[in-house]
């Protein structure tokens, strides 16, 4: 799997999630959710985009090292 299929991955589970979680938040509404979702979605949220843009920095050395490597 190249980088660019994985960062695919990833942000298609994490929409998926973030999809499901707006939907479980119509049905639940407490304490507990709004800690949840604070605690663990948000931050899980932020280290993916953090990752994504980690991901697209790394295609980008990849294909020049492959140039370089190619000359």
């Amino acid at each position: 799997m190249g980088v660019y299929e994985g960062r695919g991955q990833i942000t298609k589970s994490m929409k998926d999630l973030m999809q499901k979680w707006a939907e479980t938040k119509g049905y639940w509404q407490d304490s507990v959710a709004a800690k949840f979702e604070a605690e663990r979605l948000l931050p899980m949220e932020y280290d993916l985009k953090t990752a994504v843009g980690a991901m697209d920095h790394m295609a980008i050395l990849l294909g020049q090292a492959k140039r370089d490597a190619s000359e």
